[in-house]
């Protein structure tokens, strides 16, 4: 009697289940956290496997709204503040994130609420800006962000770091028995972020910085700098692109312009939209990174796509984003800083040779291979390989949705 022919295995399209992913974006309020949840959101409605619904306060909607066709919006209106935002995230979004059935719960943030099932949590925040701090006020903040962070750590499924460093400084010395929980994924940058023709409009050569102004990005010891440097190259101007989320610092740079007597050689312009940034970033004469923390850099990715030639600071994570692509300086040392930077700007063949490697490295960076790599530790920490069926067409069954 001949064999009878096994069945063929299910089709992988008609069986891959659906995991439903509540995404916390209640701390994305600027800097990276707003650049991080524009760019990874579309790239992670790509993805087949999520079905993704995104929670955001009323006043964050100029930021991110409108968004993605595919992704379900819920708008929040509670009075805000961080400790309000604090107290609604530890005891009403678990009961908004089981009203939707969702399978994991992503906040990308160093918290996010303690008792939802499958949390995921993204370390990117650096707690060790607060021991630099004094205000009352900000060092109250920096302490809770600490306790919160360590809390979350413990109670999540899964976390992702967004570079080794982040990894190391915000496991609190339990690096080993962390590790099992925590990927390193590293963040991307915009793919219209690449080499180009520099605009020569702008006359004077110049070093450009971009960030949203805080204490830790270190812009006043660049500008302390700025006299030295230009005593080298004299004409020479800085300009700083990024929004004085931090007041009472931008104030105290403006400060240091005016006693300096640099008034015409610093220019605050504020947040710029891409396009600006990419042109400036193409006509630098150096692009400066000061920062004295960082868990990562979105703007030396950014350079880098650009071709720009870097000097950036050779602390924290700095070096592990840039590599071979850039000059590196000691932050507090405005003598440093000063003699990295002309090296670059009295080299052309050494600032050439800089731009190459940062262009080479820049490209591996993508939002996209870092949205595909979050969703599968998101799929992982869910448990959900096989969920929710995807029809034959690859688009999500109807199922109950939160009104």
């Amino acid at each position: 009697m001949s064999a009878r022919p096994l069945p063929a295995p299910p089709s992988p399209s008609r069986h891959r289940r659906i995991t439903r992913v509540l995404i916390n974006g209640l701390h994305a309020k600027s800097g990276g956290g707003v650049t991080y949840l524009r760019n990874i959101v579309p790239h992670l409605a790509d993805d087949p496997r999520l079905e993704l619904h995104l929670f955001l306060h009323v006043d964050q909607s100029a930021l991110f709204l409108p968004v993605d066709e595919r992704v379900r919006v819920h708008l929040l209106d509670f009075r805000s503040s961080f400790w309000r935002r604090l107290l609604w995230e530890q005891v009403c979004l678990p009961f908004r994130a089981r009203a939707i059935s969702a399978d994991v719960t992503f906040s990308p943030a160093n918290f996010g609420p303690l008792f939802v099932r499958n949390a995921v949590i993204l370390l990117r925040n650096a707690i060790a800006v607060g021991n630099a701090e004094r205000r009352l006020g900000k060092r109250l903040y920096w302490m809770g962000l600490t306790l919160m962070t360590a809390a979350s750590l413990l109670a999540c499924r899964r976390a992702i770091a967004v570079s080794a460093y982040a990894r190391d400084a915000l496991t609190f010395g339990s690096k080993r028995r962390a590790a099992c929980k925590i990927s390193i994924v590293h963040h991307g940058a915009d793919e219209r972020f690449a080499p180009g023709t520099a605009d020569h409009e702008e006359g004077r050569p110049f070093l450009l910085a971009v960030s949203d102004i805080y204490v830790q990005k270190n812009f006043h010891t660049l500008i302390r700098a700025l006299p030295k440097i230009r005593a080298r190259v004299p004409g020479l101007t800085l300009r700083i692109a990024g929004r004085p989320v931090d007041g009472d610092y931008f104030r105290d740079l403006q400060a240091i312009v005016a006693h300096e007597g640099l008034s015409d050689a610093v220019e605050f312009l504020g947040s710029q939209p891409l396009e600006r940034l990419i042109a400036l970033y193409r006509g630098c004469a150096v692009f400066v990174f000061p920062s004295t923390v960082e868990t990562f850099g979105n703007p030396l990715v950014e350079a880098m796509r650009c071709g720009a030639a870097i000097a950036c600071s050779n602390t924290t994570a700095m070096p592990e984003v840039v590599g071979d692509a850039a000059l590196l300086f000691d932050p507090v040392d405005a003598d440093d800083m000063a003699r990295r930077i002309i090296e670059i700007l009295t080299d052309p063949v050494g600032a050439a040779v800089l731009r190459g490697r940062a262009i080479e490295q820049g490209r591996r960076y993508s939002w996209a291979k870092t949205a595909r790599k979050t969703a599968d530790v998101l799929i992982g920490a869910a448990g959900n390989d096989n969920h929710a069926p995807l029809t034959a067409t690859g688009q999500l069954h109807s199922r109950n949705r939160a009104k």
